[in-house]
């Protein structure tokens, strides 16, 4: 029993690590064919299958389909199934906050965007994409068990969203502002800054979130009923899923405002 217990631990770990892997490529490809090509619809292209990737294994969405499976309406199982269901509806309304910032940067903007540090934004976004590598670890260790190993991934993927936050605030937006890019001088730093500060809104009460798993998890809250780790986890990827479609939007799409 331990040892099929550790096999799946070692598989879901490696399956973690395999998306990482992917999802790294395909944000230097992105990168890489910003600089080289400014070939708009690659972008688009390699954007999507990030998300999916995301959205299917570190967000798990597949889980959706155990609510009809459950018929105990006063079980753990089903309340942790209309939970799902209702932190997705959530996510889902949120997007369209998201969306609508998206809409307003194509209408601004165009094939243009901000004059922005693209080797900057590069950065910032792989410290936000590890960090989701390590909420990935940090759930699939409660799921099998291993609080230890949860808390202290869960404490590096705060110190990482944690940077990515700092970075952006305190390090982009003055580096975007000594460009020429500010919230009031035109439709660039408008959309600029109402982007990514609404995104770091996000990534901050994420980092709350995070807060209160860590503390209930030392508790030993969730050894055995581990919907909440979840649920942390899938908004966090959230964020980061977020940031898949702004990163290119902002710093790689289009011919920069000089």
């Amino acid at each position: 029993m331990i040892q099929t217990q550790t096999h799946d631990n070692r598989g879901m770990l490696g399956q973690g690590l395999i998306i990482f892997v992917y999802l790294a490529v395909l944000t230097m490809l992105e990168y890489f064919v910003a600089i080289a090509f400014d070939a708009v619809p690659i972008l688009v292209v390699v954007a999507a299958i990030k998300a999916a990737l995301v959205v299917w294994y570190y967000m798990h969405i597949y889980l959706l389909n155990l609510e009809s499976h459950v018929e105990e309406e006063n079980s753990y199982e089903y309340k942790a199934a209309t939970n799902r269901l209702g932190l997705w509806l959530f996510l889902v309304s949120d997007s369209f906050v998201f969306a609508g910032l998206m809409i307003m940067r194509i209408n601004l903007l165009g094939l243009t965007r901000p004059h922005l540090n693209q080797f900057l934004g590069l950065i910032v976004t792989a410290v936000l994409l590890v960090s989701s590598f390590f909420m990935n670890r940090a759930e699939t260790m409660m799921h099998n068990g291993n609080r230890q190993g949860f808390l202290r991934n869960v404490i590096i993927t705060f110190v990482l969203g944690l940077a990515f936050v700092v970075g952006v605030i305190f390090v982009e937006w003055p580096g975007a502002i000594r460009e020429g890019v500010t919230p009031s001088g035109g439709p660039a730093g408008a959309a600029f800054f109402m982007m990514t500060g609404m995104h770091a809104l996000h990534v901050v009460s994420g980092l709350v979130l995070l807060m209160i798993v860590y503390r209930n998890a030392r508790r030993g809250l969730y050894d055995e009923k581990q919907y909440p780790v979840e649920a942390a986890a899938v908004y966090w990827h959230f964020v980061d899923l977020v940031w898949i479609f702004f990163y290119p939007a902002l710093y790689l799409i289009g011919t920069a405002i000089t």
